[in-house]
């Protein structure tokens, strides 16, 4: 899959001296949701500002499917669609002229059928003739996307969409995302949701104090990075887990009536049967045990703790 939006060695470096980009290199794949996950302050929008053309880089180089941002900005920024964080919309104007009115900004011909389309996918066709000012937070959030949409970008940046919308909208969001993608567009978006990355997502890049820490296909991070934990019940309580079984690195439950293991879901060998073996030689006996998969919030935070 050929590479729609190309970054190279992209730094960014305030008056202040504040380096909030420091040496990105990103390709973004035609067709594809791309994840970019981060703390606060950890750079995500001041990347995405300076793809769209919004902010200056200090250094390196952003190509939109070919177009340089700052040799051709008009080509390259007429591809992008951004829905940004803030709400920005003139507050009395209606739904259907501020859809309008940003095609317009693009130069794109009147099209009234493609803004009716937009605004029934995104559930605003009731709203078309509402002032922006009386809608709800969610409804807003949605008159962005649709403004966003208007001139029928071939990408779209979503930076926290769903931040105040909520779950019944945020679900049908996600869905006009999905068939956005099905019609080729393709998708970047930044969120604390980090759920909605796991279920959204092909693949998910991690960037704390300015660095890309970690691209990765959704599935293939699982797989690396994702941890099993077995948490084994005892029939008694113990006060501390033996020597014996130190190497196992168990962790003892504030109620001392369960311990808890972790290994590697790659691993040749668990190591379960010896932990089991070892355990009733200790005389430390089983009511029941569980597992679960770790999710990739678990990994995500022990990325950003480990950068």
């Amino acid at each position: 899959m050929t590479a729609i939006i190309s970054v190279s060695n992209l730094s960014k470096t305030y008056g202040s001296g504040f380096k909030a980009l420091n040496g990105i290199n990103l390709d973004i794949k035609r067709g594809e949701i791309f994840a970019l996950l981060g703390p606060n302050g950890a750079g995500k929008t001041t990347l995405i500002s300076i793809i769209c053309g919004i902010a200056k880089s200090s250094q390196g180089r952003v190509t939109v499917d070919g177009h340089d941002i700052n040799e051709n900005y008009r080509a390259a920024r007429s591809m992008i669609g951004l829905v940004p964080q803030e709400l920005h919309t003139d507050a009395f104007e209606s739904v259907w002229a501020t859809v309008s009115f940003s095609r317009g900004l693009f130069g794109k011909p009147k099209n009234p059928a493609h803004i009716e389309k937009v605004l029934k996918d995104l559930s605003l066709w009731d709203k078309k003739d509402s002032k922006i000012v009386t809608l709800s937070g969610g409804m807003k959030r949605r008159v962005m996307i649709a403004k966003a949409l208007s001139h029928e970008p071939q990408i779209l940046f979503l930076d926290e969409p769903t931040a105040g919308v909520d779950v019944e909208l945020r679900k049908g969001m996600w869905e006009v995302v999905r068939a956005l993608q099905a019609s080729g567009v393709t998708i970047i978006l930044t969120t604390h949701y980090i759920e909605e990355a796991e279920e959204m997502a092909d693949r998910i890049g991690v960037i704390n104090k300015g660095e890309i820490i970690l691209i990765e296909d959704k599935a293939g991070l699982m797989q690396k990075l994702g941890k099993k934990e077995l948490k084994l019940h005892l029939q008694a309580s113990i006060e501390v887990i033996p020597d014996s079984l130190a190497g196992y690195n168990l962790e003892l439950s504030d109620d001392c009536r369960a311990v808890t293991y972790h290994y590697d879901t790659k691993g040749e060998r668990t190591g379960i049967t010896s932990l089991l073996s070892d355990l009733r030689n200790a005389g430390i006996h089983i009511s029941d045990l569980d597992t679960s998969q770790s999710s990739l919030e678990d990994i995500f935070v022990s990325l950003v703790r480990a950068s």
